[in-house]
């Protein structure tokens, strides 16, 4: 028993990795799980004390757990029999790629990273990059809608900034879980992404199984009362205009089984200054949604701007400002299948549309773009006052009535070299005349789209 046993050093070493590693999956790991399992839930706990809307249990549930949970959902267990015999491949082959599309779209949300980190990252980038403006009045609406109710919050989408500027707004009133494109799905960036609870989605996939998959999560997540935001143009708006609505992920949650309510609440967003408003209008200009622009390009930009502020030679962008629209609940809303839906669509967007913040850089592009020639510093400034009396007569959200020398609407179309002085007057730059139409856009239906009239007694409307 006590007698010496000689062993090669290689095989002691191994003896010993294989002995670590026994210790640590019995005995390490459960107890560090525990620890930080037990510190999560007395952080939830904490900030569900203060958020309006709490974070959801269904929101806290491991990403494991979840991911099985949607895979032997009956819906899309029923999906995977269609596929392998639409396709004539063997069920385990099909339930395989349902596996791999639900760990594509399952977020693993976490309570420290989406409060600890991204809350204050989102508030230094909005407030380093503009000058943010919040419409007055309806700040405190989530406090009025039922607590037993899943709050949807729909957005038109003018720049990527609309996730940074949201997350911060919302943050003190509730945790979001956003539907997010597949340009985001790049490490490092796509493990942050998952873990402030956004969910990556498939906007061009036509695949039966996995729209199956993707609609269980949105609708189980949903059921279960998790606060979502999407984008219902489905991607950033190449005109400036708030586009038409897609329909995927908002007949998704009407064909859900829910017993409780679903409210929709418009965020409308504006800028005087959209990040990559070039790249926008490049890309409308060739007729295709491809965009130039790439994830080193953007990093490019984002050095450059530090180097800049480092050295005292940045200013911001302008104001960025947010407003939300009168709460829709979904309840309000007879009628069955896309029927249905088309009427959410249209009652949503006509929302979104006569809640986007008028802006001091939008405004002047729009007095210029409709004088049809130059015009006096005077002048332009007496238009851009008629115009926006014009807006706010039909309850435009107004952002312009001051601004501070360094905001100037016109110092900074200047600084772009959108405009021109010329003998007559200023005059928009020959180059830069799709890029102030696209900034006109943003505003223009305030006076043109006489749909904007919303009805004020509309029964599906809550009002706040």
């Amino acid at each position: 028993m006590f007698t010496t046993v000689e062993l090669p050093l290689w095989l002691l070493i191994l003896i010993v990795l294989f002995a670590a590693v026994t210790f640590a999956t019995h005995f390490l790991n459960p107890t560090v799980r525990w620890f930080f399992r037990n510190r999560a839930e007395r952080v939830v706990a904490r900030l569900n004390a203060r958020l309006d809307v709490p974070i959801q249990p269904f929101k806290l549930a491991r990403r494991h757990d979840t991911i099985l949970r949607l895979l032997y959902d009956p819906a899309v267990l029923e999906a995977v029999t269609a596929h392998a015999k639409d396709t004539g491949v063997r069920e385990d082959v099909a339930f395989s790629n349902a596996e791999r599309y639900a760990r594509e779209i399952v977020p693993a949300f976490s309570a420290t990273a989406y409060f600890g980190f991204a809350i204050r990252a989102a508030r230094w980038l909005s407030t380093a990059l503009f000058r943010v403006r919040v419409q007055d009045g309806n700040t405190d609406l989530l406090r009025r809608i039922d607590p037993e109710a899943t709050i949807v919050f729909v957005m038109n989408h003018r720049s990527n900034m609309d996730y940074v500027l949201v997350t911060w707004l919302v943050g003190e009133r509730s945790a979001l879980s956003y539907a997010v494109g597949e340009w985001a799905r790049v490490w490092p960036l796509s493990s942050l992404i998952r873990a402030m609870g956004a969910y990556f989605i498939r906007r061009r996939s036509r695949n039966a199984l996995y729209r199956r998959v993707l609609a269980r999560y949105v609708q189980m997540a949903t059921e279960a009362g998790v606060t979502q935001a999407m984008f219902p143009e489905g991607g950033l708006s190449l005109s400036g205009a708030v586009g038409p609505a897609k329909l995927g992920l908002l007949s998704y949650i009407v064909d859900g089984r829910g017993d409780s309510d679903v409210v929709f609440v418009p965020v409308a967003l504006n800028y005087d200054r959209v990040i990559e408003d070039r790249i926008l209008t490049e890309t409308a200009s060739r007729g295709e949604r491809r965009f130039r622009g790439t994830f080193l390009s953007g990093c490019g930009f984002a050095l450059r701007w530090g180097f800049r502020r480092i050295t005292g030679q940045v200013r911001r962008f302008g104001y960025a400002a947010v407003a939300f629209g009168r709460p829709l609940a979904l309840s309000g809303f007879a009628g069955e299948g896309t029927a249905r839906v088309e009427d959410l669509s249209r009652a949503l967007m006509a929302e979104l549309r006569g809640a986007v913040p008028v802006l001091p850089v939008p405004l002047a592009c729009l007095a210029l773009q409709r004088a049809g020639g130059p015009l006096s510093e005077e002048e332009l400034t007496a238009h851009m006052a008629e115009l926006a009396q014009q807006m706010q007569a039909r309850d435009a959200p107004m952002c312009v009535q001051s601004h501070p020398d360094d905001m100037d609407p016109l110092a900074m179309l200047r600084l772009r070299k959108m405009v021109v002085d010329t003998a007559a007057g200023v005059a928009i730059a020959p180059e830069k005349e799709a890029l102030v139409r696209f900034y006109a856009a943003s505003v223009a239906h305030h006076l043109d789209d006489a749909a904007l009239q919303r009805n004020a007694k509309d029964p599906t409307v809550i009002e706040t």
